[in-house]
């Protein structure tokens, strides 16, 4: 992997300092509110697009239904739900584990976008593959889930490290939300555009009705499954296009040519001990792994609340739908109102917002409570995590963005972890989901109290301040 002389540190300089120049006179319009007035914001904004519909099919909606009920048919469904949670819990040890080290062997070596493609193909030709998943295939099933996983959480890191290269400092919060936004718009398209074709597949050609073999019934899923990789794929090429590679920065007494795997084991002690430097980054870090985790358990147990109570697999399925077309709007209009009351406080109100979630959900008993708390998430859902994106590549210095945000990854798998066993813990304890589901409020009042702590201002100042010691060096 080639190595970039120093020279380019003052090539990463010019840029940043393009990136943060106030904007030209003139410019302005929706596009600019939007923070999507560049032609790289909205080349790196669509990959939110690309990369959503993963989430919303194949993590979310889709593939768990055939998985369990396909894939698993012989197992049974104790058996495919244990295989089902290994799967996941692999996954993300995997990026957990990988994307530290890839992030430091990126910024080291100028190759973020290159990590972004290597994942981006591991996931889409393991989406591919999913056509071949027949009945009791539980294992080749599980095997291409947990590839997607990677590839998709693994080309995510590289992909939110590009964020400090694409928009300067004042533009941050609003490309990020509308990066959310675009991908509420493509993961909700594209999923609609599966439940049509899942639901009416003689609609589309396909095979439907009785008599039809086993194989010709799991088609629609099947081809479902595989337009995942291709969407991902084609709406990619904007930002592996416009976007241009963040030159290599060497930190100071770093000489070029050396190992990238050595320097990013060397570089990966260095940043943990920098991000504790870094008190305000690191602060942010933990409250956002507390209440995020809050976020990821509503996300998942949600729909198994949701049956538990009795409420229709039709009226399920469409909250998910509520979730990601109300969350449009409402997403761009969280980047509007950081720009008004600050990226911060936007995110303590989307977190009060989930406090009286968690506490509606107690009193839910029908299917209208389900679309109205289904809503009330969309409003609240993308704001708060992509603020959240925004306000740490605000406090970190940009030629150690890949590296920062490789833990940033760690944080964010790592969320989720904890929500759900005290959910589960919570039922064993009890006997009831819905002392579960108040139980996750304290994630969301700890986040509050934690978030309240952080001095944004004063993170950003440490970010620039060792930023123009990069360039000193340089």
């Amino acid at each position: 992997m080639p190595t970039v002389p120093p020279a380019a540190s003052t090539d990463a300089a010019l840029t940043t300092a393009r990136a943060d120049a106030p904007p030209p006179v003139g410019r302005g319009g929706l596009l600019y509110r939007l923070g999507l007035h560049t032609r790289e914001a909205r080349a790196w904004a669509m990959y939110d697009w690309a990369i959503s519909a993963v989430q919303t099919t194949t993590m979310v909606a889709v593939f768990p239904i055939f998985y369990l009920q396909v894939a698993g048919a012989e197992a049974g469904m104790t058996r495919s739900q244990v295989w089902w949670s290994t799967s996941n819990s692999i996954s993300i040890a995997i990026v957990a584990l990988l994307s530290p080290i890839l992030g430091a062997v990126a910024d080291y070596a100028a190759a973020k976008k290159r990590f972004l493609l290597l994942f981006q193909l591991v996931g889409v030709m393991a989406c591919a593959a999913m056509w071949l998943i027949g009945r009791g295939d539980l294992m080749l099933a599980s095997v291409l889930f947990i590839l997607v996983g990677v590839g998709a959480a693994g080309a995510t890191v590289f992909y939110e490290s590009l964020l400090p290269h694409v928009a300067g400092e004042r533009e941050r919060d609003r490309v990020s939300t509308a990066a959310y936004a675009l991908g509420y718009v493509g993961g909700g398209v594209l999923l609609a555009l599966h439940f049509a074709l899942i639901l009416k597949p003689g609609f589309f050609g396909l095979p439907s009705g009785d008599g039809i073999s086993f194989e010709q019934s799991t088609m629609p899923t099947r081809i479902a499954l595989v337009s995942v990789g291709i969407w991902w794929m084609v709406f990619s090429l904007l930002l592996l296009r416009r976007v241009s590679e963040p030159a290599a920065a060497l930190d100071p007494g770093e000489a070029a040519g050396r190992s990238p795997v050595r320097m990013a084991f060397v570089r990966l002690v260095e940043t943990f001990h920098e991000l504790r430097a870094f008190k305000q980054a690191f602060l942010l870090l933990v409250a956002f792994l507390i209440y995020n985790d809050g976020v990821a358990t509503i996300q998942k147990m949600a729909t198994a609340y949701g049956t538990e109570l009795g409420i229709e697999r039709s009226a399920l399925i469409g909250a998910i739908l509520v979730v990601q077309f109300v969350g449009i709007p409402a997403t761009f209009a969280f980047g509007m109102l950081a720009g008004w009351i600050g990226a911060k406080r936007a995110v303590l109100l989307a977190l009060l917002v989930y406090c009286a979630i968690s506490i509606l959900g107690f009193y839910m008993r029908t299917a209208t409570h389900f679309f109205m708390l289904a809503g009330m998430v969309g409003l609240v859902q993308g704001g708060s995590q992509a603020l959240s994106r925004s306000m740490f590549a605000n406090m970190i210095p940009r030629h150690k963005s890949g590296e920062f945000f490789g833990f940033y990854s760690v944080f964010n798998k790592f969320a989720g972890i904890f929500g759900p066993l005290l959910f589960g813990g919570t039922v064993a304890a009890t006997g009831s989901s819905r002392n579960a589901i108040l139980s996750v409020i304290s994630f969301f009042v700890v986040g509050i109290i934690l978030l309240s702590f952080v001095n944004v201002e004063a993170g950003e100042r440490a970010a620039r301040a060792a930023e123009a010691e990069a360039r000193r060096a340089a």
